[in-house]
């Protein structure tokens, strides 16, 4: 039942222990005021203490109303530090998956066990989910921001804690998320690199011959530096000029599925690419993983230091004690612009744009889960399609006015 019967109304007086009314007389303190509901999913009955008996009903009405909506639960005794512990154990294990139902890839839960043991358990860790507010949150969140921490840190820290809620509201623990509708920072979205074809022929050029390949296949192929490494000759069929991308590594795992189902892909084998990886082939032997360093793939801090070298730059200390340990000077004054294999892939999207490719065929080449993705990554490369519309369509027009239209 709702109430009990000697309270009808959902509401009761809390009285002081130093109240009159202890010993049976006319109170004269100022009490509180308890509101109850009866959730009957949970069995129990959820109560709060108000200062005012308005304050009061007006909670109870509303909590009735979310009751029969399934928007409010009784308070879990669960922690936080509990689910977060149990969440793990189960997203390594494959049983607990992300919002798109795929396995979490081992670097992400690597970052989500980083930031949840820096910054987020600490913080709440204590606190059982039923307790965490949307305030706290979004409290969390401005002291981060005013502590200095760029945008993405701050979306990186959140991104456990609304992975976590997302399981407990599908176990019924809790009925809504603290992570729902937060005001956060947007990053800054500064765009990465992009060569030119003719700049990225220099940059290769310049290399020693055993990173040829490698970086020809970023520029030229588009793949993920994981995939990279990951990358076998059985995926390489260069007389059907087709690259398979089966794979991607990673150092504590070692070789593991790609970042999506989408990264599962064949990408064709472009006239600039085939010769590069032909000329590898023959110079290495033709092992298990086309870009290894004794049998194990490539280490990518060695694959930059070699480039750095290449393209007329050195890696020194820093006199800055403020800033990074390290900087990078110009050992050449005609040192090229450095670039790395990411900002490489990111040129084969804009290769791909700019020789009129469309959006689908792109998609897949890239291995983006949809085009939306490939349009929120890579729109602002593609040319304004009004002038392109337009004169397509002007063009179809006449051609068709010529053949049906009034004589």
């Amino acid at each position: 039942m709702s109430t009990s019967k000697r309270n009808p109304t959902g509401i009761r007086p809390r009285h002081s222990r130093s109240c009159a009314t202890t010993a049976g007389n006319r109170c004269n303190c100022r009490p509180a005021w308890e509101a109850n509901v009866y959730s009957r999913r949970d069995a129990k009955q959820i109560r709060k203490c108000f200062p005012t008996l308005a304050a009061a009903k007006a909670w109870r009405a509303d909590a009735t109303s979310a009751l029969s909506r399934g928007k409010l639960r009784a308070p879990s005794p669960v922690t936080l530090r509990q689910a977060a512990d149990e969440w793990l154990a189960g997203a390594k294990a494959g049983t607990v998956r992300n919002g798109k139902g795929s396995t979490y890839k081992p670097s992400t839960l690597r970052g989500y066990e980083r930031a949840l043991s820096k910054r987020v358990l600490p913080e709440f860790g204590h606190m059982r989910l039923s307790e965490l507010r949307r305030i706290d949150v979004q409290d969390f969140a401005d002291r981060l921001l005013a502590e200095g921490h760029d945008p993405s840190t701050i979306l990186n820290t959140l991104d456990p804690l609304r992975a976590i809620f997302r399981r407990a509201i599908q176990r019924e623990q809790v009925a809504v998320s603290p992570c729902a509708n937060l005001d956060l920072p947007k990053p800054q979205g500064k765009r990465d690199r992009i060569a030119s074809p003719d700049e990225a022929r220099t940059l290769l050029d310049a290399l020693p011959g055993e990173d040829r390949a490698l970086w020809a296949t970023a520029f030229y192929a588009g793949l993920r530096r994981g995939e990279l490494r990951g990358l076998r000759w059985s995926d390489i069929d260069l007389p059907g000029r087709e690259l398979h991308v089966r794979r991607s590594w990673d150092d504590d795992e070692g070789a593991i599925d790609g970042k999506s189902e989408a990264a599962d892909r064949t990408v064709p084998i472009v006239a600039a690419l085939a010769p590069e990886l032909a000329a590898h082939k023959l110079q290495t032997g033709g092992g298990e993983l086309a870009f290894a360093v004794g049998g194990r793939p490539f280490i990518p801090s060695t694959i930059r230091r070699r480039a750095l070298a290449a393209w007329g730059w050195k890696d020194v200390p820093n006199a800055d004690r403020s800033g990074p340990r390290r900087v990078l000077v110009k050992a050449h004054p005609d040192a090229l612009e450095l670039i790395g294999l990411h900002e490489a892939r990111h040129t084969f999207a804009s290769i791909l744009i700019a020789a009129g490719v469309n959006a689908k065929a792109i998609t897949e080449a890239m291995g983006h889960a949809s085009v939306t993705m490939t349009f929120d990554t890579y729109g602002h490369l593609m040319p304004d399609g009004r002038d392109e519309a337009r004169s397509r369509v002007d063009a179809y027009l006449g051609h068709a006015g010529s053949d049906i239209g009034p004589r």
